[in-house]
C-alpha cells in the first residue's frame, strides 16, 4: 500500500506541470467549441474522454460545419491513430503480472505527455503512476475547455477571435520543429496546404464537405509519404 501511495503522489507531482499546460490549450479549444455551439458540460465531457488537441479541434470544426457523424468519427480516429502505437510501446513497460483491466485502462489514459512520462519511468511503470498523471492532467484539460466555452459566450467577439489564434500558434509549434528537422515532413505539410486549397476549387472534390475532404486528404497524403519514404523500424529514419 505504501508503494502504491508513493506511485500516486509521484504521478500527481509529475502530472501537475502537464495539467497547467493542458489548461491553457484547452481554454483555446473551448473557444472553438463555443463557436460550434457546445455547452460547458458538453465540452467538459468531450474533453475528458477524448483528451487530444488535434482530434478535438477537428471534431469541433466538423461539428460547426454540421458534418455527418461518420465524418466526425473518421476524423477523430485518423487524428488519434498514433495512440495505438503508443499503447503498444507502453505495454513493454508494464510488469508481466499486471492484469488486463489495468493494461486496458493504462492504454485509455495515454496522451502524448502522459505517454512520455510513463515510458520514461525507471523500470516497470506502475498503473497508479499513470492513472494519477492522467487524472490530474485530464481534469485540468476538461475544465479548461469548459471554462473556455463559458468565456467564449461571455467575452466580446473581437477578444474571442484574438484568443482563438493561440490554438493556431500551438499547431505551428507542433509542426515547425519536425518540418525543420525532416524534409519529408516539410514536403508532406506543403502538400497538405497546397492540396487542401486546390481541393476546394476542384470540380468533384469541391462539392464534398470540408470534413470529407480533410479525411480523404489526410489518408491519401500520409499513404503516399509512407510509400515513398518509409521509416526504417531499426533506425527510426527514412529508408
Amino acid at each position: 500500500m505504501k508503494t502504491r501511495s508513493t506511485d500516486i503522489i509521484h504521478g500527481l507531482h509529475i502530472g501537475f506541470p502537464i495539467a497547467l499546460g493542458y489548461f491553457a490549450v484547452a481554454f483555446s479549444l473551448g473557444i472553438i467549441a463555443a463557436k460550434a455551439g457546445l455547452t460547458a458540460p458538453m465540452g467538459f465531457l468531450s474533453s475528458f474522454f477524448v483528451r487530444a488537441s488535434a482530434g478535438e479541434y477537428g471534431v469541433y470544426t466538423l461539428v460547426a460545419a454540421q458534418a455527418a457523424y461518420a465524418e466526425v468519427v473518421a476524423m477523430c480516429m485518423v487524428a488519434n491513430l498514433r495512440y495505438m502505437l503508443m499503447s503498444a510501446a507502453l505495454s513493454q513497460k508494464i510488469a508481466p503480472g499486471t492484469s488486463w483491466p489495468h493494461r486496458l485502462l493504462m492504454a485509455c489514459c495515454i496522451t502524448d505527455e502522459v505517454f512520455g512520462v510513463s515510458i520514461a519511468h525507471p523500470g516497470y511503470t506502475p498503473p497508479a503512476y499513470t492513472y494519477s498523471a492522467a487524472l490530474i492532467s485530464t481534469l485540468f484539460w476538461a475544465s479548461g475547455c469548459a471554462i473556455g466555452i463559458t468565456a467564449g459566450s461571455l467575452l466580446p467577439a473581437n477578444i474571442v477571435t484574438a484568443l482563438s489564434m493561440s490554438l493556431y500558434g500551438m499547431f505551428l509549434a507542433i509542426i515547425i520543429p519536425p518540418a525543420r528537422d525532416d524534409r519529408n515532413v516539410l514536403y508532406a505539410l506543403a502538400a497538405s496546404f497546397l492540396l487542401s486549397g486546390l481541393s476546394v476549387m476542384a470540380p468533384v472534390v469541391g462539392t464534398w464537405s470540408s470534413g470529407t475532404r480533410t479525411v480523404v486528404l489526410t489518408i491519401v497524403i500520409a499513404a503516399v509519404v509512407a510509400w515513398l519514404k518509409p521509416i526504417n523500424p531499426e533506425t527510426d529514419e527514412p529508408a
